[in-house]
């Protein structure tokens, strides 16, 4: 038996009212009768429906039922609007409803799209409504305008309450200027938001509120999808990696390699991330055979330089429209991510602790994001989905800010000071780099086959080391004699 909610005393110069129902996760039906049909219905996690009153009508009454569950913990709203409001969704040619406000969500791991039907202009009760097709003067809908604003839940909190509690916030006029952010859209999984657009129609200076959405970018009917946990390796060489040496040219030039592939777990990226390791292992054995160390801290320095780079379009100016184009995007990444390694090209050694200080510690954080929430490992995931995804330059990669992601950009300070303060105290009174590994073995080897007087150019052949060894492990599990003193006997 569905739920009715009636509304009683409506004002006379109210001319229709949008009831709607916001749950968290599990599905309400909304219907003007008792029997719903897709006509004169809606069924979803939030969902609104417009009731255009008579003349002289003063109640109206809506019907609530429960989809697959018995109960459901929701919050209902009822907005009245006047004959110079515009009608949400008035204007409604493609879904169902002959007046649908509803706005509806369609999200992947990159991005959320919004789609909604336009709006119509407001009349007085029992006149006929404004045609939608009528033209585009100032006197049709076409003067209308839409913002679309969004409003960031607390961060790693899918809590049924919570959701309920904020979700009042984003659903008249006054209370989304006031609490949400005026935008396609990036996804943050595990992120709760909510979405919502306000008309307004500038000839009479009214506006009204379509029925906000939210999304968590997951689904919370599977919480080990919601937000998403991945294993990451990172942790085995991030701290190491922000406070190593000069003399660990070897172990930086790989992991800069490493980093340079943008290795993720997603199987769209496992080739990407095998031939950055091969790249990086090749760049080690050209370091270890050549010693040349200005082409290989360019390369370690174009890391830092995408990392700035990235850092750079993960605030407000990646969301100029100009940076939409994508060749403009990616001249000026280059530029920003080219610049660092040609200021310190005469500085290779400053080059190297500064990559590694910097990078290293944000490791730290993207190990850090796999167990805690943070929007900071978004700074390389954005740079990631605009390589991947051809209509991600579109999307406004707005993100919250919140306590976690404070404590971590302190911890990535922190990290990033104390380990270039380490670095440099280390290895002020050292060479600026050791020598490479192919020209001290030849130099051992031309020692020792000089010098026959060095204990170490009498080797002994291969059996009889391997014969020592054998020796050495048989005597493990032979018995200990007895100790004490034995006098042998003269006879």
């Amino acid at each position: 038996i569905p739920a009715e909610a009636v509304l009683r005393n409506i004002a006379g110069n109210v001319t229709l009212v949008l009831f709607q129902i916001h749950a968290h996760y599990r599905n309400v039906t909304i219907s003007f009768e008792q029997e719903p049909s897709p006509s004169n219905s809606g069924t979803g996690v939030d969902r609104g429906l417009i009731s255009v009153l008579r003349p002289e009508q003063t109640v109206c009454t809506w019907y609530l039922r429960a989809v697959g569950a018995n109960q459901v913990l929701s919050t209902a709203v009822s907005l009245p609007y006047t004959e110079k409001d515009p009608i949400p969704g008035g204007c409604n040619l493609e879904f169902d409803l002959e007046m649908d406000p509803n706005l509806y969500l369609d999200y992947n791991l990159a991005e959320t799209h919004i789609i909604f039907a336009p709006a119509n202009l407001g009349y007085v009760r029992g006149a006929h409504p404004p045609s939608c097709d009528s033209g585009t003067s100032l006197d049709s809908r076409w003067r209308l305008s839409y913002d679309v604003y969004q409003y960031f839940l607390p961060e790693n909190d899918l809590l049924e309450a919570t959701f309920v509690s904020h979700m009042r916030r984003m659903t008249e006029v006054p209370s989304i200027r006031a609490h949400g952010s005026k935008l396609y859209f990036s996804s943050l999984p595990g992120q709760g938001v909510i979405y919502n657009v306000i008309v307004r129609d500038p000839k009479w200076n009214t506006s009204a509120a379509y029925v906000p959405v939210h999304t968590y970018a997951c689904s919370l009917s599977d919480l080990g999808d919601c937000p998403p946990k991945y294993f990451s390796p990172i942790w085995l060489f991030s701290v190491s990696l922000s406070v190593s040496s000069d003399t660990d040219s070897g172990k930086q030039v790989l992991l800069g390699g490493v980093l340079d592939s943008g290795v993720d777990l997603s199987p769209t990226l496992g080739l990407t991330a095998a031939a950055g390791i091969i790249g990086a292992l090749l760049l080690v054995g050209y370091w270890w055979r050549f010693g040349l160390v200005i082409p290989c801290m360019l390369i370690v320095g174009v890391v830092l330089g995408s990392l700035v780079s990235s850092a750079l379009f993960f605030t407000p100016v990646g969301d100029y429209r100009i940076f939409q184009d994508n060749t403009v995007f990616w001249v000026t990444f280059c530029c920003v991510a080219l610049v660092i390694p040609v200021i310190f090209v005469c500085c290779p050694r400053v080059l190297n602790i500064l990559t590694c200080g910097v990078v290293g510690s944000y490791t730290v954080v993207l190990a850090t994001a796999c167990y805690i929430y943070t929007s900071l490992s978004y700074i390389g995931i954005d740079l990631l989905r605009r390589i991947l995804n051809e209509d991600f330059k579109r999307t406004y990669t707005s993100v919250p800010f919140q306590p976690n992601d404070i404590i971590l950009l302190a911890v990535w300070t922190m990290l990033a000071i104390g380990g270039i303060t380490v670095q440099l105290r280390r290895e002020r009174h050292e060479a600026p780099f050791p020598p490479h590994p192919y020209r001290l073995w030849k130099r051992e080897r031309e020692r020792r086959v000089t010098n026959v007087l060095d204990p170490s150019h009498h080797v002994p052949p291969l059996r009889e080391r391997v014969h020592n060894k054998l020796s050495q492990i048989k005597d493990l599990f032979q018995k200990e004699q007895v100790a004490g003193e034995r006098t042998p006997l003269l006879l």
